[in-house]
């Protein structure tokens, strides 16, 4: 699944590129997870204004109206050329005169969702209960110690959970863990506040290198111009069970937790 650096970097190359453009037609396929809301003709004619995030989803703000965007599973947006047919995974054309921004999703988890406002009631459903921004400076240490404190689920879980820190998925946080020495199976209320300071740094520390190397390109996620990240190169855990730990040379474990796959060094990442 596409997580926080994945999204964001999406919004950075969506933002530059469609920002004052005008929608002019836009193209529906199959049903995906959620509606759209609206008919198409409603957002022929409006001006994109900006293009947002919060969490994992994308906030495309019109001067009339606002599109939720959400990647799902394996969703990506792309810029295709006008001529370019959809194939058996576009799911939702938006056709701008600044180009055709296109929803692949083979799995079709993603949507396209309009609300007249993020305080209409869908709106607050999607987003209303998502935890704190990881790299915003509201996500403070010392608040996030005290969300864990009251939390007797094990940390790993919680940190998918988006309840108390927001777009941190499987990846970042099997990575920021090992960087924070702890590890998944941890209960969290059971983490010092100097453990849980560690975590809150190795968060932000890991999904900023993440954006920087332009996310985790393992299956289906591409940028908006066909590229790939790169993050997964410098993964230390993540996808790497059975192999030696890069730092104590320790081989590396995979257990399940929930559906999710959680890898982690028994050596470098304690109890």
């Amino acid at each position: 699944m596409p997580e926080l650096p994945e999204v964001e970097i999406t919004r950075q190359g969506v933002a530059q590129r469609i920002s004052g453009s005008f929608i002019q037609s836009v193209q529906v396929g199959k049903v995906l997870r959620w509606p759209l809301g609206c008919t198409t003709s409603r957002l022929v004619g409006c001006q994109v204004l900006a293009v947002g995030r919060r969490g994992k989803y994308l906030l495309m703000t019109l001067d009339s109206g606002l599109l939720i965007w959400h990647l799902g599973m394996s969703g990506s947006l792309r810029w295709v050329g006008p001529v370019v047919a959809p194939g058996p995974h576009d799911h939702f054309d938006l056709h701008t005169s600044a180009g055709v921004l296109r929803l692949h999703d083979p799995r079709r988890f993603g949507a396209v969702v309009f609300v007249e406002s993020e305080a209409d009631p869908l709106a607050v459903k999607l987003l209303g209960k998502l935890g704190p921004e990881p790299l915003d400076e509201q996500f403070d240490a010392d608040v996030f110690h005290r969300a864990l404190s009251q939390r007797r689920s094990a940390i790993k879980p919680l940190l998918l959970s988006g309840s108390v820190v927001v777009g941190v998925g499987n990846i970042y946080a099997s990575e920021a863990l090992f960087l924070a020495g702890i590890r998944p199976t941890t209960l969290a209320a059971k983490l010092s506040k100097v453990r849980a300071a560690r975590l809150h740094m190795a968060i932000k520390k890991v999904l900023n290198q993440a954006i920087r190397r332009g996310g985790s390109s393992l299956k289906d996620f591409a940028h908006v111009d066909g590229s790939s990240g790169a993050f997964q190169d410098d993964a230390m855990v993540y996808g790497r069970e059975g192999l030696a730990c890069k730092v104590c040379g320790a081989v590396v474990r995979r257990i399940q937790q929930g559906q999710r796959s959680s890898y982690f060094c028994p050596v470098c990442q304690k109890p």
